[in-house]
């Protein structure tokens, strides 16, 4: 009778093989899941840049229409939140200002979007986040986004 008990003893654990490769494989899939998860949440923030962009165009638009011009370059973004001191100063300023913000918005990369007005490329204004590096130009996660190219950031 001692066998019987010596042998169920033996087979009720897994070997330290076994084990080993349900570790491997548990660690693969966390890593792809992982890479997924990081991709995901940076085309998150770029589309998070594009609306945000968007939105201050609605404000720009607005602004244009109370006061037949855009902000300077000089006035920035801060004029569509505090009515600006520098000239032109609009004559037409809503209360609570264009974006019903206290400040102006930071890119979802922590950075404050660039403003140009007149714009480049010939536009009226352009509006810009220099992506996850905050440096001009770049590639991928770190390539610019401008508000004459949002409908090929928003395939």
């Amino acid at each position: 009778m001692r066998r019987d008990n010596k042998k169920r003893k033996r087979k009720a654990g897994f070997t330290l093989i076994e084990i080993m490769v349900v570790v491997a494989i548990i660690g693969m899939l966390m890593t792809l899941v992982g890479v997924r998860v990081f991709y995901a949440l940076e085309k998150g923030k770029r589309k998070t840049a594009v609306a945000q962009i968007k939105n201050f165009e609605t404000a720009l638009a607005a602004y244009r229409l109370d006061n037949s011009r855009y902000p300077t370059t000089e006035q920035g973004l801060d004029a569509l939140i505090k009515q600006p001191t520098i000239e032109p100063v609009p004559r037409n300023f809503p209360r609570g200002g264009y974006l019903g913000a206290k400040e102006v918005p930071l890119d979802p990369w922590g950075n404050p979007y660039v403003y140009f007005s007149p714009g480049l490329n010939g536009e009226e204004f352009t509006i810009i986040s220099y992506g996850a590096d905050g440096v001009e130009g770049g590639e991928g996660d770190n390539a610019d986004i401008d508000s004459g190219n949002l409908e090929k950031e928003s395939r």
